[in-house]
């Protein structure tokens, strides 16, 4: 008796708003294939019927991928095609699907891309910042606190900086990048990409902040932030004045809380200046 050949995992991404940028191979993938895992089917219910695909869907998400990825992958060895989808844009993109998606592979199970929209890259696209090397944050802590020492790490990045954030933070996360990389950094922020409120607003992290502050409607929707990298110049311009306040602020303090403190003075990287000083302490 011939065993049937394993199966294949589609990584299918599906709109970020515009029910029109689902591609024609992804529908004929998610008509064809014999299960769909969506990361919530109820909200795939509609994109699907608005194309007539009546493919059986499981629930894939965060709380249950560890558990149902093993049974994923059994299916596939046995011969099913199925297609991952997240509720907007390229599943694993800040959407479950790693854990399936690695399994697959360890299986020795084939994994295909079906590509398609993605939030990131159509902003980066548009805002009209350096896009020939750029690094993608995803979600930014919720806590001030911590977003603050996060972006704090970020200070000296000279590539494009690029997050999601949700409605409720927006204002808040725009306040903190003033705070830490700059009034002055320029940004670009998106909104709604691809749909009816679309809006991608660009200035100085100052002026963005204060006009989402101003404006209710600029505090709706899904958000890409683009934040523009370090320039070298102002970069090595922080990391001195950094380090001079350093060596002022170790006399008394222990060397991570000066680090801390001239960081967030400075606007050099914390590491750096902790690393210099234990350069500074290892010179014979």
């Amino acid at each position: 008796m011939n065993q049937r050949p394993a199966g294949k995992l589609f990584v299918v991404a599906t709109p970020i708003g515009n029910l029109a940028d689902l591609s024609a191979r992804a529908r004929e993938i998610l008509s064809g294939v014999d299960l769909i895992a969506a990361e919530d089917t109820r909200h795939s219910a509609a994109l699907l019927a608005q194309f007539g695909i009546t493919t059986r869907t499981l629930a894939l998400h965060e709380h249950n991928e560890r558990e149902k990825s093993a049974e994923l992958v059994q299916r596939l060895r046995e011969g099913a095609q199925i297609a991952l989808i997240s509720d907007a844009g390229t599943p694993l993109v800040s959407d479950p699907g790693f854990r399936l998606v690695r399994a697959a592979r360890e299986a020795g199970i084939a994994v295909s891309p079906v590509p398609g929209a993605c939030a990131s890259i159509a902003a980066l696209s548009a805002a009209g910042l350096p896009s020939d090397r750029f690094v993608f944050e995803g979600f930014l802590p919720a806590k001030s606190a911590a977003r603050c020492a996060h972006l704090q790490t970020l200070v000296g990045e000279a590539r494009t900086l690029i997050f999601y954030e949700s409605s409720h933070r927006i204002e808040e996360c725009l306040r903190d990048c003033a705070g830490v990389f700059g009034g002055e950094r320029h940004a670009v922020l998106a909104r709604e990409l691809t749909k009816l409120y679309e809006t991608i607003l660009d200035g100085t992290l100052a002026q963005l902040s204060a006009r989402v502050a101003s404006d209710a409607d600029q505090r709706r929707g899904e958000f890409v932030l683009l934040v523009a990298g370090a320039d070298a110049g102002e970069d090595a311009a922080k990391l001195v004045e950094g380090r001079r306040v350093f060596e002022i602020l170790r006399r008394e303090l222990p060397p991570s809380r000066a680090a801390k403190l001239a960081a967030e003075i400075s606007g050099a990287p914390r590491k750096a200046l902790y690393d210099s000083g234990k350069d500074a302490e290892d010179q014979p």
